[in-house]
């Protein structure tokens, strides 16, 4: 029996044999954080499946089928379902369950205002009659509760299974213990022991906190349809008879003789055939400029004709192209990206035994040693968990992050995640792209030498700009907007101009001189010598007159950040598709000591691997060549005016296309960072210092709950004041 690779096939058979390994791909709704992805992970790889790869973002699960082993895939779909996961199957994946984050978050919102806002009054020594009733807030309550219950509860449940507690765990308990204790003074008609409101406000809270990050991960999944949109869906085939046949993308065979028209997109990868084109290739190597392509050249799909026309051979189809294997490498490093475990998380697989040992120490021990009534010990247990009520702590990363994440958007900078703040805070390495990153794309004029003594620096600019009119060359129309304000006097006038495609202009002056205004290659035609450091030559009839050596223009906060960067301990890298010479000139020009050139997106995937196996790495980055490695890297960084593959592929991006918003960014992250550690520290102290006294009775629950108020205060006013915390200077 063959094993299909989409989940509806896979039901139908609950023992599948394997004569050959085969890739599997589900969707699995379900996962709401890496902690969940990781429990999957774990449970899939028990089960004997091999390449686990879990996504908890865009709820993709792949995996293999080892060789010649039966898996019961029924099976396992089945333990994915008890652990509160759902694999979604072709018939199902339209139907949308009812309860989504964001109706579950409105229902307890609406429920839990007025009991929060009861008890607040009560803190002031107002109230409204009907909330003080217990069966009113009872009512009120409830609905949460179940709506928490099986919301955290199933996270919980799977997360004890995995064998890693998670924050659910803790929320699940903590909003147990605070309703059980509540439901019972209910019933005992002591209002002591009441406070449906902690445990409606913990579930409101908490769900708030999943529904932000709910939404911000949504917006990392779109960089795949981005790329996939360079795919050309048809393409023009030469037949042996001269006829010119229409073929869609996929009936596109190897060895297929192709036409392309000047601002098409290059169907498949292939070679020139006859024609000399210019190409821009800029979605897969980032040279700014678009390159010659003569017979025998290589050709990338998805890359454009900016002008000519030409006839290919197509050298790879379907998954074998270059933009087919940019997509693959944009999903695998998407799914390869290690989880990030939060701080908070860290202290619950230890905090949440610890204290239901405590609890249950303190009911037994109270019972059966100190001879305590068995409801006496029953209250003094659970005092225990409504003092550690993980509310602070539950509390302490989401709302830190809110205030983080919203300061961080009011000053240019978009975070996808809270779990991104805290990851780029110990970013020490940042590797930046050069065209459109450290430079605007544009070029200007760095140096004018003139050759011939009869003309001056004026004259010479002035000649080249009424040349440079007549092209369509992307270098042309810069230094064309570049020199118009600069010349002045006359027009010369030429009699015809000539563009000859890979060397520049030709001219006929009507003063009799032939002017040829390009690159080198000119120069080497006329006999002259060719000095060296230039970029363009002009030349009247065979002798070399003037040269111009023009550069990628810097953008103006490109200097600044960079040495900000190197004077707090954080080194920049400069990773560039361009040319040498051209990567080598910005790395002197920014003081960066380590750069590379000339790199594919493969080369700059492998470097951007190495150098987060040494120390967190950002990419910095704005073209669609950038997006395998934005997603890889330990944080992506893109720019707003970038490519929308580079900004889904990026966990940050900086608003309004501003370098400087990186130093701010960092900042922030690091205030946010502390801010999460404060209170984390204060949530957990206040747990170390009240469970004791909790479990040795000497605490009334009523004080109990008061000074769990009060540790939400302070975490919630200590995550307010990041709203004001001053960072040091960012750029001097």
């Amino acid at each position: 029996m063959h094993q299909t690779s989409t989940a509806s096939k896979v039901a139908s058979s609950s023992v599948v044999q394997k004569k050959d390994a085969s890739d599997v791909s589900w969707t699995v709704e379900g996962m709401t954080c890496a902690n969940c992805a990781a429990n999957i992970n774990r449970y899939l790889e028990k089960g004997g499946l091999q390449d686990v790869q879990v996504n908890f973002s865009t709820k993709e699960v792949r995996f293999r089928i080892p060789d010649g082993q039966q898996i019961d895939l029924a099976g396992i779909e089945s333990g994915l379902s008890e652990m509160g996961y759902r694999v979604v199957h072709d018939e199902d994946s339209a139907a949308k369950p009812f309860w989504t984050l964001e109706r579950k978050l409105l229902f307890g919102a609406l429920l839990t205002a007025p009991l929060l806002g009861n008890h607040l009054l009560m803190m002031v020594g107002l109230s409204i009659e009907a909330l003080d009733q217990p069966w009113v807030q009872l009512l009120l309550c409830l609905p949460v509760y179940v709506l928490g219950f099986v919301h955290f509860g199933r996270s919980a449940w799977g997360s004890l299974k995995g064998g890693v507690p998670n924050m659910d765990v803790l929320i699940f308990i903590g909003s147990t213990a605070a309703f059980v204790y509540s439901l019972i003074g209910t019933f005992w008609g002591n209002p002591d022991y009441i406070f449906y409101e902690t445990a409606a406000t913990i579930i409101t809270l908490v769900l708030a906190g999943n529904y932000m990050e709910h939404k911000a991960v949504q917006q990392t999944t779109s960089a795949i349809m981005e790329l996939s949109s360079l795919q050309v869906e048809k393409a023009r085939k030469l037949m042996p008879s001269g006829a010119v046949v229409t073929l869609l993308h996929d009936e596109v065979q190897v060895g297929d003789v192709l036409l392309v028209n000047e601002g098409d997109r290059i169907p498949t990868d292939g070679e020139v055939l006859e024609g000399e084109v210019l190409v821009d290739e800029s979605m897969l190597t980032g040279e700014s400029v678009p390159v010659l392509k003569r017979l025998g050249d290589r050709l990338i799909g998805g890359s454009i004709v900016v002008e000519g026309q030409l006839k290919m051979v197509a050298k790879a189809v379907g998954k074998d192209t270059v933009l087919a294997r940019m997509i693959e490498l944009v999903k695998t490093a998407q799914q390869e990206k290690p989880s990030i475990q939060r701080l908070a998380d860290r202290i619950s697989a230890v905090f949440v035994p610890v204290v239901v040992t405590i609890a249950a120490l303190t009911f037994f021990g109270g019972w059966l040693v100190f001879s305590l009534s068995a409801p006496q010990a029953l209250m003094n247990a659970i005092a225990v968990l409504v003092i550690s009520c993980p509310c602070a702590m539950g509390l302490a990363t989401p709302t830190a992050v809110m205030v983080g994440v919203g300061r961080m958007a009011r000053s240019g900078i978009l975070v996808k995640g809270g779990a991104t703040v805290e990851t780029f805070a110990h970013v020490r390495q940042l590797v930046f792209d050069k065209t459109g990153t450290l430079t605007t794309g544009k070029f200007r004029v760095a140096q004018v030498s003139v050759f011939d003594h009869r003309l001056d620096e004026d004259q010479v600019l002035n000649l080249i700009y009424q040349l440079e009119q007549r092209s369509s060359h992307p270098i042309a129309r810069s230094l064309v907007a570049e020199l118009a304000p600069r010349v002045s006097g006359s027009n010369h006038l030429f009699e015809w101009v000539d563009e000859q495609r890979g060397l520049g202009l030709v001219a006929k002056g009507t003063d009799g001189h032939t002017y040829r205004l390009g690159s080198a290659a000119l120069v080497a035609q006329s006999g002259s010598k060719l000095p060296v450091g230039y970029s363009i030559y002009l030349l009247q009839d065979a002798t070399l007159i003037a040269a111009l050596r023009i550069e990628d223009e810097l953008k103006p906060d490109a200097m600044s950040v960079v040495r900000w960067l190197k004077a707090h301990d954080r080194k920049p890298i400069l990773l560039s598709g361009d040319r040498r010479e051209k990567v080598e000139a910005i790395a002197r020009q920014l003081g960066i000591e380590e750069w590379y050139a000339e790199q594919l997106p493969e080369q700059k995937l492998q470097l951007i691997e190495q150098l987060s196996a040494q120390q967190p790495t950002a990419m910095v980055g704005d073209g669609i060549n950038d997006a395998p490695a934005l997603a890889r890297a330990t944080v992506g960084v893109s720019l707003s005016d970038g490519s929308n593959a580079a900004i889904e592929s990026a966990q940050i991006v900086l608003l309004k296309g501003q370098l400087r918003h990186l130093v701010s960014a960092i900042q922030l992250a690091e205030l946010t960072l502390r801010t999460i550690k404060e209170n984390l520290f204060w949530a957990f102290a206040y747990n170390v210092v009240a469970i004791p006294i909790a479990a040795m009775g000497y605490l009334n629950p009523m004080w109990g709950a008061l000074f769990m108020a009060f540790s939400d205060v302070v975490v919630i006013g200590n995550s307010i004041r990041l709203r004001k915390r001053t960072p040091p200077p960012a750029l001097r």
